[in-house]
């Protein structure tokens, strides 16, 4: 296998739940405001009001986006922040997408 293959192979598996996280659109609409959000987190109950989804429905995506590393938490006593997480798999995710962009590069010319 070239080599490029093998590393853009290893990139979409270090990826894949970070890829599943996004594929979803109501999750996408959680990171959008999340990420439009000008405080540090959010609660729930925000992102409820925010997004108009249920509070059980908002739960459920954000553990998946948690689980996916999309997102973080922060706790302060009782109450439970979530924020946008730009480390995790993101870099691992852009170099993918550029090396795509290289091949596809190279297949226009």
């Amino acid at each position: 296998m070239e080599e490029s293959a093998k590393l853009m192979k290893s990139q979409f598996a270090a990826c894949r739940k970070l890829l599943i996280a996004l594929g979803d659109e109501t999750r996408q609409l959680i990171i959008a405001v999340l990420a439009d959000s000008e405080c540090t987190g959010m609660r729930v109950g925000d992102i409820t009001e925010r997004t108009h989804l249920s509070r059980p429905a908002v739960s459920h995506h954000l553990k998946i986006l948690l689980d996916a590393e999309v997102i973080g938490i922060t706790p302060e006593g009782t109450k439970h922040f979530y924020y946008l997480n730009l480390g995790g798999e993101w870099p691992t995710l852009v170099s993918l997408v550029n090396n795509i962009e290289k091949l596809r590069m190279r297949k226009e010319a």
